[in-house]
């Protein structure tokens, strides 16, 4: 395995998106959230990126200092809390709250302001005529969240099987799994996520398959999309 390989994927999400993703795939109250439940998920991806060896912006981190200290904090007797200034509720989970119910909304009104963007180049075309006809909406273009979320999911499957052992002396390099997946999706073919790595019994090989998609994306070689939310992710060339 390469394993200098270094991914310098952009991520222009920060921890609040990630936190806010967190909250959508397990369908919870932004009210209702556990700081445990959500501090372990958010730790595991903060892992995740640290075994595929991407660069995160300083701002995780200092989430993660935050989240374990809210964590912590939540964990005492509320007469045992250390005081702290400027806050008027006694659950430290409102901050967090607080931040990602503002952050939402600012986000909502963005991704708004997207759809009628979008909506008003259907109505005009270039040459100032109208009515466009409809064509079909292209899948929606996946992150790096819900890529890693996939990754996590192949992994537990594959550590959740006691038969595998990983192979001594194997040997897999990013640039041969290129080469394989774009073979995969060539002429239009659309590759599902689980496709990709159903035959992958190696945790070392999920992790070069799933460096060099990644550096295929960067490369804008290959989209990683979904038809609808938390759908499976399906792989395409790009300019399939």
């Amino acid at each position: 395995m390469e394993t200098d390989y270094k991914v310098r994927l952009e991520i222009f999400e920060g921890p609040l998106d990630l936190l806010l993703f967190l909250v959508k795939r397990d369908e919870i109250d932004i009210h209702e959230i556990s700081l445990e439940r959500i501090t372990k998920q958010y730790l595991e991806y903060l892992q995740a990126f640290k075994e595929l060896n991407i660069d995160v912006a300083g701002e995780f981190v200092v989430m993660a200092a935050n989240l374990i200290y809210w964590k912590s904090r939540s964990l005492l007797p509320v007469d045992q809390q250390p005081p702290e200034e400027d806050v008027d509720e006694d659950d430290p989970r409102w901050e967090l709250i607080r931040q990602l119910i503002e952050y939402k909304k600012f986000k909502e009104a963005a991704e708004q302001l997207q759809v009628r963007e979008l909506e008003q180049e259907k109505i005009f075309t270039r040459d100032g005529g109208t009515s466009l006809e409809q064509a079909p909406l292209r899948l929606g273009e996946v992150g790096i969240f819900q890529l890693i979320n996939a990754f996590q999911n192949v992994i537990k499957r594959v550590d959740a099987r006691q038969d595998l052992r990983e192979i001594f002396g194997e040997h897999f390099t990013v640039s041969e799994k290129i080469d394989i997946i774009l073979r995969r999706v060539a002429d239009g073919a659309r590759l599902k996520f689980s496709e990709l790595f159903g035959e992958i019994a190696s945790r070392v090989e999920i992790v070069v398959t799933f460096l060099a998609l990644l550096e295929l994306i960067r490369l804008k070689q290959v989209r990683a999309m979904q038809t609808n939310p938390f759908d499976e992710i399906e792989i395409a060339a790009a300019t399939a």
